[in-house]
């Protein structure tokens, strides 16, 4: 460290450090504190399992709820089985192959994720309907009538599942091919000297090895469907995010929909255990370090042209068809956009979406740097508490969020009258702050995840240097880690500024009344069946969602620099 630098105690080389417990505990309290309130929506969710409800939820446990938890687990089986098959099938072909095409399509087949799944649907539900041009086409060539030919159902289980599939399969995509990646060339070599051909040796070696990246990524995708609410609620399937929505806005039952949303948690947290335990169950890893490049296996003729069709149909079907619908709506229906109504709908996204970003980067900076200088096994248990609200569906944080700030709104409200004899009525419930809040809970682990990378680069020798020279923790983080990880802090903010940007069933629950943005414009104007008119304003999230797949676009191809990839 320079000695300019040195905060001016330091100068004395005589000064003594700080003691280890003093340095490190005002970033533990403050991991403490930041968990605390993150994770109180979460704990106020479950707390409603025992509650008196108004009878709403056994309404629905007599009539309804059973269909949803069948349609709920047919969503999860096609959803799951769908994206492993896209996602480690394309992971592999690329990683393992080379065939015309093949280096665009490592960074193009992550260009779904760009798109919600909500705007896809949206997008194949206009597309595929009875009058919509593929029938339409299909009609006026055969001379068929209405019930003379079968087509397949888009507002189904089925078709909500394909959908979900082509929009998330990038999960499995990415953790497959970095797994792929950083298998040991040994061990592939060894099973095809052993007589394994290229199929039987990645059923047999390079499989199980990334399988706990493929169930990872399967998780990943399971989750976003748990939490999906646009998509589901215009294809008319009930799962527990719509049931959450109807007994809350529909039958007034907000104690139902608590306990609905806890139900839905102990699902989710279900299945990151069962996430976790493949994960720790998979003991197989490569017994040799990768010292050199994987040699590609050349494809060339027909089984080149299968590749590149198996790889280039989940782009075509995910992102161009969509985005290529969106447009042909946009212009068919030959009305301009109304400039001011456009403006603030995207003023309101750009608004909220910059804030979101701003303060969970900064939550997520107070956890992962508590984290580093606390190790301590209760605060590490905290941290990752507060930070799985990702895995949690927005309808689920945003009841908790509401339960739990109408109660300090209450509670604050009754002190007031008593001590002041002024009512004070509902401050944070309904405002810009609750719906802050609930993003802040929704995407926290967004920016750990990314922080925490940046600070897992830095070595902790920085650190201990620091402190025996005097530093106080905020400033090493201010003139040593925050130069050093400032990528990373921007990943972070791009990140969480895009998910807010596309975030719809927190938003619609917990904004303002009269606060409409980008994706709740969308989805008001999908449910009315004006899908023309829709279409600019979901192409305008769509351009959004690009950045953070640029970023991972890159991140992916600096990542194979580094490993010598393929």
């Amino acid at each position: 460290m320079p000695a300019a630098s040195l905060p001016p105690r330091a100068a004395d080389a005589g000064a003594a450090p700080a003691p280890r417990a003093a340095w490190r505990a005002p970033w533990r309290l403050g991991s403490w504190a930041v968990a605390a309130i993150v994770a109180a929506p979460v704990l106020g969710v479950l707390a409603n399992l025992a509650a008196p409800g108004g009878g709403a939820l056994g309404h629905l446990a007599a009539t309804t709820l059973p269909g949803i938890v069948a349609d709920t687990l047919a969503l999860a089986a096609i959803v799951g089985v769908g994206t492993a098959t896209i996602g480690v099938a394309c992971a592999w072909l690329v990683t393992m192959c080379r065939f015309p095409g093949s280096r665009a399509l490592e960074w193009a087949l992550l260009l779904p994720m760009a798109m919600p799944a909500y705007i896809v649907a949206y997008a194949y539900a206009d597309f595929l309907a009875f009058a919509g041009p593929v029938q339409t086409a299909l009609r006026e060539a055969t001379g068929w009538r209405r019930g003379a030919y079968w087509f397949p159902d888009i507002h189904s289980v089925g078709g909500a599942g394909a959908v979900f599939a082509l929009v998330l399969y990038p999960y499995v995509f990415m953790l497959a091919r970095a797994a792929f990646l950083e298998q040991s060339v040994g061990v592939l070599e060894a099973s095809r000297m052993l007589g394994a051909r290229a199929w039987r040796g990645f059923a047999l070696v390079a499989l199980p090895l990334a399988r706990p990246a493929i169930a990872a990524g399967v998780a990943l995708a399971l989750m976003e469907t748990l939490a999906d609410f646009g998509a589901v609620q215009h294809f008319g399937i009930q799962t527990f995010t719509t049931a959450i929505y109807r007994t809350w806005y529909g039958m007034g039952d907000r104690v139902a929909a608590a306990q609905l949303s806890a139900m839905l948690l102990l699902a989710v947290l279900v299945l990151l255990l069962l996430e976790r335990a493949s994960r720790g169950a998979a003991r197989v890893h490569a017994s040799a370090r990768r010292h050199r490049e994987v040699r590609p296996h050349a494809l060339a003729g027909w089984r080149a042209a299968c590749a590149f069709l198996a790889c280039a149909l989940p782009v075509l079907l995910g992102f161009v068809l969509p985005v290529a619908i969106l447009l042909r709506l946009h212009l068919a229906a030959g009305e301009g956009i109304d400039a001011r109504l456009f403006a603030g709908l995207a003023a309101n996204s750009l608004a909220i979406a910059g804030l979101a970003a701003l303060a969970t980067t900064a939550a997520a900076l107070v956890l992962g740097y508590g984290l580093r200088r606390a190790r301590d096994r209760w605060t590490r248990a905290a941290i990752r508490f507060a930070t799985m609200g990702y895995a949690i569906p927005g309808t689920v944080i945003a009841v908790g969020v509401v339960a739990w700030l109408g109660r300090f709104d209450n509670a604050l409200d009754a002190w007031s009258r008593a001590a002041l004899g002024v009512p004070l009525g509902l401050l944070l419930s309904g405002s810009i702050l609750a719906l802050l809040f609930a993003h802040v809970v929704r995407f926290l682990s967004v920016a750990a995840s990314a922080v925490d990378a940046g600070l897992g680069r830095i070595t902790p020798s920085m650190d201990d240097a620091a402190r025996t020279l005097g530093a106080a923790p905020s400033r090493v983080l201010a003139r040593v880690h925050a130069p050093m990880m400032r990528g990373s802090v921007l990943v972070a903010v791009v990140l969480v500024f895009v998910d807010v940007l596309k975030e719809l069933p927190a938003t619609l629950l917990v904004r303002p009344f009269n606060f409409d943005t980008l994706a709740v414009h969308v989805h008001a104007l999908a449910s009315d069946e004006r899908l023309a008119q829709a279409a600019a304003p979901a192409l305008a999230i769509v351009l959004a969602g690009l950045a953070p797949v640029a970023i991972l676009a890159a991140m992916m191809r600096r990542g194979r620099r580094d490993g010598g990839g393929s």
